[in-house]
């Protein structure tokens, strides 16, 4: 079992502590959540353990060949290579194995008598039988395919960030390292690609830490969670769920030690202000432990429950009517003959995959983009917030209390109270230290979430929020899903994250493409688990699977030779597996019996299910391997 092994690990910006004094183990199977507001130091930690930024202080042990592969949010890719080579250009041994090997092949394709050319193909071949290396293409092309990459031709250049995001993705996960960083992997990511990840990472071999706001991933795929908070870290083992059960416990204890302290404290002090006759000198270790306690108090810091409250403008009846619409960009089809009515308190879900016209219906929505026919109409009293996509530009000088006086230096809440612009930030988790804070010094996350604190503090009465999960924190997440459940206005939310879809929408529109639009109600998980990815799976059951691909020639890279021989090792390995599958296959059996004889005994029936699946696993990669030998041993004859 390889282990990543973190002591003492402290970080600064500037006058502000990230964190201090971490200390952590990471083993094989460990499968982490991070956790913490935006500006917590989240990536600040990923990039430290990942070693592209070290820590101040601390230090980090790990075995000698223990490698990391780390997804940033922002993957550094050449924009001049096309999607397949920027795959192969990840620092993973075997694909410089494959690079070798495509160099030597090109060399001695040019010069075929040259005994210097044949010789150092043969070696790169050796290489590549020795790296395993002949398969690697068409798992590459598996994974891009499942993230929905499939024009691997295409120039980096001219993808978007979010396909960018996925070539560095398929990157990583290809080169499967010890140790996996995946900083919001589901950002971007169509629902059957998360589903798919999800899979693929339960059966990883390796350590995974991540960070995401998507709080079923976490609860599907992790099984401990990391909470960076105050410049601490705290570890509950389980997973998102578990970790709101610890969290919660934790800070009962926490607030009780407190009590206790401050009770002991007021004692300890009137003992103190007595007079020092009436103390004796026995009496010196009882006042250097009030000293140390008095230093101890308030140290005890906690993430509050925080609600933010606002009021709004008055909103009549009507709100928005589409009636009959239809909107096309040339002859790309986004919805036709579309008809919704929008009411007060309507909570409306718009989704589907990337790149299917969600944002264009929203921009329909906001006036922004006209429709190609039909009728949209909006009421008078109507007010409009809308939250895109992409943070309006702020100035990097302003002072982030600034950016908020600007619209106005007092608001009243839903109470009738007012607030000042202070009070909104603390509610919307800035503390007073960060009013007076520059903009350029705040996370993408922070400003994320002060841009959306100005749309809401503008007490707007029908919210549009377009992705508003991307780039905010749980915690933030969680305000904002709470001020939503209050809000006594229309809300329509373009979102891939199935959590905050629950959370908020009470209905809402699948935009399946080619201008198809499905009406669910209720919950959209369940429409997802009960429609969408059944379509998706029987969808992939038509099209080629990775058996085919790995039938195909590769386009640029490795060609099988027609004359690929067993190896020593595989020869050693072909003559023992028909045994070890017939062995493998007569445990099976043995097991489903024993299964059948003790079904009363749940505690036994439990032991026995989980060793028959993994003779299972192993019986179908015994399968899987010889089919690949056998392959190879027919080319022979």
């Amino acid at each position: 079992m390889k282990q990543f092994r973190v002591e003492n690990l402290t970080s600064v910006y500037g006058e502000k502590t990230l964190f201090d004094d971490l200390s952590f183990l990471i083993s094989s199977g460990d499968r982490v959540g991070l956790v913490g507001v935006n500006g917590s130091g989240k990536t600040t930690l990923l990039n430290a353990l990942s070693g592209k930024h070290p820590a101040d202080k601390g230090t980090i042990t790990t075995q000698n060949d223990f490698r990391i592969g780390y997804l940033e949010q922002e993957p550094d890719l050449d924009g001049h290579l096309t999607v397949l080579d920027a795959v192969y250009a990840g620092d993973q041994p075997v694909f410089k194995t494959v690079r070798a090997y495509q160099e030597a092949l090109d060399f001695f394709s040019l010069h075929p008598e040259d005994p210097k050319a044949a010789d150092r193909f043969e070696k790169a071949q050796a290489a590549m039988d020795q790296d395993d290396a002949w398969t690697i293409e068409s798992q590459i092309k598996t994974i891009l395919t499942q993230l929905h990459l499939t024009d691997m031709k295409a120039e980096v250049a001219t993808l978007s960030g979010g396909q960018k995001k996925r070539v560095g993705m398929a990157q990583v996960l290809i080169e499967e390292p010890d140790l996996l960083i995946l900083d919001e992997p589901t950002n971007h990511l169509d629902f059957d690609s998360i589903a798919w990840l999800e899979q693929y990472l339960a059966k990883y071999k390796g350590a995974l830490l991540t960070v995401t706001h998507d709080r079923y991933f976490l609860d599907r795929v992790t099984n401990r969670i990391f909470e960076l908070s105050f410049g601490k870290l705290y570890e509950y083992e389980g997973n998102y769920q578990d970790y709101l059960e610890g969290k919660e416990q934790r800070q009962e204890d926490e607030a009780l030690a407190e009590h206790k302290r401050e009770k002991k404290y007021e004692q300890e002090k009137i003992w103190m202000n007595k007079s020092a006759r009436a103390r004796t000198t026995k009496q010196k270790g009882r006042e250097k432990a009030f000293a140390k306690l008095e230093e101890s108090m308030g140290q005890v810091k906690q993430d509050e429950d925080i609600e933010l409250s606002l009021g709004q403008s008055r909103l009549g009846k009507k709100v928005m009517k589409l009636e009959n619409a239809t909107l096309a960009f040339g002859d790309k089809l986004i919805f036709k003959d579309l008809s919704l009515l929008l009411g007060q308190r309507d909570r409306i879900g718009i989704t589907g995959p990337n790149g299917v016209g969600k944002s264009s219906l929203l921009n329909v929505l906001a006036g922004r983009l006209p429709l190609t026919d039909g009728v949209f109409e909006v009421g008078q009293t109507v007010k409009l917030g809308y939250y895109t996509q992409v943070t309006e530009a702020i100035p990097d000088d302003k002072r982030v209390i600034e950016y908020l006086t600007d619209v106005a230096s007092t608001i009243k809440d839903e109470n009738g109270h007012e607030l000042s612009a202070k009070d909104l930030l603390e509610q919307f988790l800035f503390p007073s230290f960060m009013h007076g804070t520059l903009v350029r010094k705040l996370s993408g996350g922070e400003k994320r979430r002060l841009y959306l604190l100005k749309i809401l503090m503008q007490a707007p009465n029908v919210l549009l929020l377009d992705e508003p999960t991307n780039d905010l924190d749980i915690g933030t997440l969680t305000v904002l899903e709470n001020f939503l459940d209050r809000f006594s206005g229309t809300v329509v939310t373009v979102s891939h994250d199935r959590y905050f879809l629950d959370s908020v929408a009470d209905y809402g529109y699948y935009l399946e493409g080619d201008g198809i639009v499905d009406r669910y109600n209720g919950a959209f998980s369940n429409y997802l688990d009960e429609v969408v990815l059944p379509k998706d799976r029987d969808a992939k059951e038509k099209a080629p699977t990775a058996s085919d691909h790995k039938k195909e020639k590769s386009e640029k890279f490795v060609e099988k030779p027609k004359s690929r021989k067993l190896t020593y090792k595989e020869k050693q390995e072909w003559a023992t597996i028909e045994d070890d599958i017939a062995a493998l296959e007569a445990a099976v059996d043995e097991l489903n019996e024993a299964m059948a004889e003790n079904g009363s005994d749940y505690e036994k029936v439990v032991s026995i299910q989980k060793e028959l699946e993994e003779k299972e696993g192993l019986l179908d990669e015994k399968m899987t391997r010889w089919e690949e030998l056998s392959e190879i041993v027919e080319g022979q004859s």
